[in-house]
């Protein structure tokens, strides 16, 4: 196990591979956390909440998690994030007191306020679209759930009260920042897909930070990409895949492509918008030997003033992902 450089967690997207199921998909899902469980050398593994999405595997975020914690014995899992605007609170704490009650000290609670999905689906949701300006209020009474004091009158979550699980805060932008910062709560900024306001939004953070029950010092997470293999030659070989798999997906969402994306139409689109657009996406992606790799994980981390990385383990096929868990444990 390694104990150089910054601190390392991982994003696992559940992602359903070209001609995988859903439950082969979940099952690659296991089998990872099952990895990184044994190597040691990850702080945790975070699940995010996606709807209506062909190619990501958890919608359901906490049946999720807590099929893979009680897979895994030291590792924490948790939610990157659980989309709190769909949501009561109360039901949140609820789950999430569940799993904490099923596995102590291992469960964290990430939450955004973005829908997590489009606004048709939202609508399939039954989620208001106002909902998301009740987040600050929500997040609040949340934590009260999971305190000993609920903020509302004779209402308590059950389980939930005095798990305290620690939440953190997941964001693109500089209103998470700063509602992180006035909590005093972790801040993890998705800079795997979201790149532009990485550096503003940690500059806030950390300058309007507020110590809080759950935390003195302010802690940033910041997420990337990583396609690391044995050869640099090989790693950039799989992150022209991986691109190319992001160009796919990005289309699949244009009306205009719908049923058509062939590899042919795939190739055409590598020169398009599309595939800017998944090239800015992943403005921050480590890919090469891990030599290379770790090189640009020290530098993003001086970067984005990381405490923490989490990594998005990016390389297609599950034997390519395997391997960069051990290379990035070595």
């Amino acid at each position: 196990m390694t104990t150089a450089g910054p601190r390392l967690s991982l994003l696992d997207l559940a992602t359903v591979g070209h001609d995988q199921s859903v439950g082969e998909a979940l099952e690659t899902s296991v089998t990872l956390a099952q990895k990184a469980d044994s190597l040691g050398t990850f702080e945790r593994l975070w699940f995010a909440e996606h709807h209506n999405m062909p190619s990501i595997a958890s919608a359901a975020t906490a049946v999720l998690l807590a099929h893979v914690a009680a897979r895994t014995e030291r590792i924490r899992v948790g939610s990157g994030g659980v989309m709190l605007p769909n949501h009561s609170p109360l039901v949140i704490a609820e789950q999430f007191g569940t799993l904490a009650e099923l596995h102590p000290d291992r469960i964290d609670l990430g939450l955004g306020r973005a829908p997590g999905t489009d606004q048709v689906t939202s609508r399939a949701l039954r989620v208001d679209p106002r909902a998301s300006d009740h987040f600050p209020d929500d997040v609040l009474e949340l934590q009260g759930y999971l305190s000993d004091e609920s903020l509302v009158p004779t209402i308590n979550a059950i389980p939930g009260r005095g798990t305290r699980v620690p939440l953190y805060i997941l964001g693109s932008s500089l209103f998470g920042a700063q509602l992180a910062a006035r909590f005093g709560l972790p801040y993890a900024f998705a800079s795997h897909f979201a790149p532009d306001a990485l550096q503003q939004a940690v500059e806030v953070y950390r300058r309007e930070f507020r110590a809080s029950e759950q935390l003195a010092e302010p802690h940033v997470i910041a997420a990337l990409n990583v396609v690391v293999a044995d050869e640099q030659g090989e790693a950039e070989s799989m992150a022209a895949s991986v691109l190319r798999s992001r160009v796919r997906s990005l289309a699949s969402r244009v009306p205009a492509y719908a049923g058509q994306l062939d590899d042919a139409t795939v190739d055409a689109l590598m020169e398009s918008p599309v595939a800017g657009q998944a090239r800015h996406m992943m403005t921050y992606t480590a890919v090469g030997d891990i030599t290379t790799v770790r090189d640009y994980l020290d530098r993003f981390a001086e970067l984005a003033r990381a405490d923490e990385l989490m990594v998005n383990n990016a390389a297609p096929g599950l034997d390519n992902r395997l391997r960069a868990l051990e290379l990035l444990s070595s």
